[in-house]
């Protein structure tokens, strides 16, 4: 595929985004409160750098909605555990259970599989995009600022192996329709509500087991 037809496809996906985002987003009604999930948007976020806009949850399958399961077995207590043909991030608890998240994960061609650690976390990151990313769409700028329409979101779990960055992250997202879906250029995808929720529960460090 050319440089001018992928361009072309990144502006209409944007273009899809600004049509659909109303859509997904609820201004502020209160939802029935299921594991992930903050009861008052307004107060729990209220120390936030940016808005985080809570998405109407019917929108998606009850099995990507945030919920209290029985844990995947054979891992310890507090490791992240993503299954990406299901598209569900587990995160193991004690008791034989798991917060369990939907997930996007990696487009053909781009999955990654294996053990990791997440090695750096941080809120409202800024996007480097990578050099393949630059020769595939030209106008991407090298730095996307923070805010609610960086492709990370809210919050940036870094995956490192062997002290080595691996260039794959957790993080929220900007395009919470592609939850469910195989879109990214490997990184795991959450909803920025699920994200915030998963990262005041880890630390760095935390073992994750991407299968």
């Amino acid at each position: 595929m050319s440089s001018g037809s992928t361009a072309r496809r990144f502006w209409r996906t944007r273009f899809f985004v600004t049509v659909w985002m109303t859509a997904l987003w609820l201004p502020a009604p209160d939802q029935a409160v299921v594991a992930g999930e903050r009861q008052d948007s307004a107060q729990a976020y209220a120390t936030e750098a940016y808005a985080i806009r809570r998405v109407d949850r019917s929108k998606f399958q009850l099995r990507y909605r945030p919920a209290i399961v029985p844990a995947p077995v054979g891992y310890r207590a507090g490791t992240i555990v993503i299954d990406t043909v299901a598209k569900q991030l587990f995160l193991i608890e004690k008791g034989g259970q798991a917060r369990r998240y939907g997930i996007a994960v990696g487009a053909a061609g781009h999955a990654w599989s294996g053990v990791a650690s997440v090695g750096r976390m941080a809120k409202w990151p800024a996007w480097y995009p990578t050099d393949e990313m630059h020769s595939q769409v030209s106008q991407l700028r090298r730095r996307i600022e923070p805010g609610p329409a960086n492709p990370l979101g809210a919050r940036a779990l870094y995956l490192f192996k062997n002290g080595t960055d691996t260039l794959y992250r957790i993080h929220g997202t900007s395009e919470p329709w592609t939850i469910g879906k195989e879109v990214s250029s490997g990184c795991i995808r959450m909803l920025n509500e699920d994200v915030v929720d998963v990262y005041d529960r880890v630390s760095v460090g935390t073992v994750v087991v991407v299968r």
